[in-house]
């Protein structure tokens, strides 16, 4: 059975978070038509989760100077400081675009609402220039954007939808739109557009214990890495250090904004451990904290550690983290009184699919945006808050680069349609989420935040034959959402033991055993396929 052409748009934008919102809303305010696609609802996107903020400039004691010079310690030696620059010089008019959207964000006390913007700090920082709403940004600007994209005219949204793949003009490395399918009906459609914007989040549901929701799958990194696109730095996987440790509660995290306000990582017998690792103790760049974390744990044979902010007044915890309050509250732990059980967990992905500051890839008319996407700014290490920041900047610069490129861009021929004519239904659906729960288990336990050499032949060795009994299962059954992405999880986890070989010294996210040492030069992890 085949699937008809259904759809097509000028641009075609795969994710709906603040990267592919944004990215969609700039595009659709200048005339054009976007189609944004979403795995779930259109402002269920990542950003939805991002509790801390969005970094930038707008203290006046701050300074570009200091935010692309702390970028780049956190980052190791390995920040393309011409990306940094570009993406910290950007950050103001994106909080001001965010702002004129309507984002509210939390004012500076004893200010005028809109006269100023309460700014936070947070590990790696040497200023506050951390800009919120409370403790859950993301939710407010992720339903911000979506209302706005769900009314705009120019935007049509695809719910309910996963990539599959994109379809590309081989012989002229062009990009002519993607499959698609509907997760309500199972079907697959074929969609055309002159560009692409993947905006598909990072892959860190690769790991077995991670703060992203499941759909953190790699699917753009995976599909562009098919679609012959470089892939650079994905050995740096993040692991945020203050993941909350609770029966009842999954993958729950913790702000980094609570140690920038005074919360104090401790010992079960209460003693403070960081001061012991770094000199900047809980306000470390976040590579340093988790080791340490992990060190303790695994010293101790202890499960967690704590984290404890109850010394600070109870009206101050309530104002400015309440959704971590109430969450906790909930779970039966008051943390105006008591600490919070933490563990570090998989958090952000450095790497990514290569881009220029245009955002644009090695395939003509492919972009990328956000987490997906290796711009130079992260180098091996992700400072706090500037994730997001990445997002708005570099959507801006896609949406500004097509702008300018869409009236001469010609339009994709027809297009072969998918074709199910010699697959059928799987009766063996235990397969994908066996080789699921495998995966992500071998690459938590050998691919981790300490790595050696042997774990990584081993989870080499294990990545080689699951990606061979993943790809027979995939050519004999019709696809379904889960094997979507565990074809893409399986690909983008022989990317990150790929680098992580090819790195024989310890930086940044990377600490290897077996070269605890950290060269003189500093250079990419580039995979080209």
């Amino acid at each position: 059975m085949t699937s008809p052409v259904v759809a097509s748009a000028d641009v075609l934008i795969l994710g709906s978070g603040a990267a592919g919102l944004s990215a969609g809303l700039r595009l659709a305010q200048a005339g054009i038509k976007v189609c944004v696609v979403s795995k779930g609802t259109l402002a269920g996107g990542s950003t939805l989760w991002a509790q801390g903020g969005i970094s930038a400039v707008l203290d006046e004691d701050d300074s570009v100077e200091a935010h692309v010079r702390d970028t780049l310690v956190a980052g190791a030696g390995l920040c393309d400081e011409a990306a940094v620059r570009f993406t910290v010089e950007r950050g103001p008019a994106c909080i001001e675009w965010l702002v004129e959207q309507g984002v509210v964000f939390t004012q500076a006390e004893g200010e005028q609402r809109g006269q100023r913007l309460h700014l936070t700090r947070e590990g790696g920082h040497s200023h506050r220039r951390i800009v919120h709403a409370a403790d859950a940004t993301g939710r407010a600007v992720e339903t911000t954007l979506a209302g706005l994209a769900a009314a705009h005219p120019n935007i049509h949204a695809r719910e309910q939808c996963v990539a599959l793949d994109l379809i590309i003009d081989k012989p002229n490395k062009r990009v002519l739109g993607a499959y698609l399918l509907d997760r309500r009906s199972g079907r697959v459609e074929t969609f055309r557009a002159k560009a692409v914007i993947l905006a598909t989040g990072g892959a860190n549901q690769v790991y077995l214990y991670s703060t992203n929701q499941f759909g953190a799958s790699g699917d753009g990194i995976a599909m562009a890495w098919r679609a012959g696109c470089r892939v650079a730095n994905m050995e740096f996987m993040q692991f945020h250090p203050t993941t909350l440790y609770h029966r009842d509660s999954r993958s729950f995290l913790i702000s980094e904004a609570l140690r920038g306000e005074g919360a104090l990582l401790k010992l079960p017998d209460g003693e403070r451990f960081m001061p012991r690792f770094d000199e900047r103790a809980e306000l470390a760049p976040r590579d340093i904290v988790a080791r340490a974390i992990d060190h303790e744990m695994k010293r101790l044979g202890i499960k967690h550690v704590l984290l404890d902010i109850s010394h600070k007044p109870a009206d101050f915890i309530r104002a400015h983290f309440p959704s971590i309050y109430q969450h906790c509250l909930s779970l039966g732990l008051d943390i105006t009184q008591e600490p919070i059980p933490v563990v570090p967990s998989a958090h952000f992905t450095c790497g990514g699919v290569v881009t220029d500051l245009n955002a644009r890839t090695d395939v003509a008319g492919l972009y990328a945006a956000g987490e997906v996407a290796c711009t130079g700014l992260h180098g091996a290490n992700r400072l706090a808050s500037n994730s997001l920041l990445e997002c708005l900047v570099f959507a801006d610069a896609a949406a500004n680069d097509l702008i300018r490129e869409l009236p001469q861009m010609a339009e994709p021929p027809a297009l072969r349609p998918w074709d199910e004519s010699r697959v059928s239904n799987s009766d063996e659906d235990v397969v994908v989420s066996h080789n699921w729960l495998e995966l992500r288990t071998f690459m938590w336990d050998y691919v981790g935040i300490v790595r050696t050499t042997k774990r990584l032949l081993r989870a080499q060795h294990r990545v080689d034959l699951l990606r061979r009994e993943i790809v027979e299962f995939y050519r004999h059954y019709r696809v379904t959402h889960h094997l979507i992405e565990l074809r893409n999880l399986v690909t983008v986890a022989e990317l990150i033991v790929r680098s992580a070989l090819e790195r024989r010294e310890s930086r940044g996210l990377h600490f290897t055993s077996d070269f605890p040492q950290t060269d003189d030069v500093a250079a990419p992890t580039v995979l080209v396929p």
